[in-house]
């Protein structure tokens, strides 16, 4: 009876085992489709299923993409200067062709106008001589060291200061009637009275013009010069 329990139990064992190994067998086996596959489509055969045709390829590469409506410009690293036109390019300006003829009847409607421009240039040619800038804070300097120097008699230096004070402020009424003062003691009648003249210009009834008007008198007088 011992022998027939282990009999039986060494059966089930067996039985367990073949069943193990059945059930293994059967899911590693590859599953059947009743459906065939899908055929792959190859990218250059034609369009795809959304319509747009597909990208072609040459030698294997794909095609390069097609440049948008603005393209990036060359890197100049890139550009070859064999390859570049070395004619002259049009301009971009609407003025590229501007006529600077004269028009037909301009010697009959300016008759002196060679004469005129002629003139300018002569004049300009000849009279200036140094261009200083607009400077009356440098003017009005110029006249206070020049009264410095007038106070000690010092009369050439003061002259100097005063042409200086007239060079960076032309028509200066006080830097005119210092000079002309200084000019009168210097002995240099004519210039005197010239600078005199020229203040009585700028200020008709300025403070000065009596004196002006004066001295004026004075030095025109027959004897000539102060008395």
């Amino acid at each position: 009876m011992r022998f027939g329990l282990y009999l039986c139990c060494a059966l089930l064992l067996c039985a367990a085992v073949w069943g193990q190994q059945s059930s293994s067998s059967g899911s590693n086996s590859p599953q059947q489709n009743s459906s065939p596959p899908a055929a792959t489509k190859d990218s250059t055969s034609g369009p795809d299923q959304s319509g747009a045709p597909a990208p072609s390829k040459t030698n294997g590469t794909p095609a390069e993409k097609a440049p948008g409506p603005n393209p990036p410009p060359p890197r100049s690293d890139r550009v070859r200067a064999d390859e570049l036109d070395s004619g002259t390019g049009d301009s971009s300006s609407k003025d590229e062709h501007v006529d600077l003829s004269p028009p037909a009847d301009d010697a009959k409607a300016h008759p002196k106008s060679t004469e005129a421009v002629a003139n300018a240039e002569a004049e300009s040619s000849g009279n200036v001589t140094e261009m200083h800038q607009w400077d009356p804070h440098r003017a009005a300097k110029d006249v206070e060291v020049g009264d410095f120097y007038f106070k000690r008699k010092n009369y050439r230096a003061a002259e100097e200061r005063y042409r200086d004070a007239l060079k960076y402020k032309d028509n200066d009424a006080i830097a005119t009637i210092r000079l002309a003062e200084c000019l009168e003691k210097e002995g240099i009648f004519d210039e005197a009275i010239v600078e005199y003249e020229s203040y009585l210009k700028i200020l008709p009834h300025g403070p000065e013009a009596g004196q002006a008007q004066k001295a004026i008198r004075r030095l025109k007088a027959p004897t000539g010069g102060p008395k």
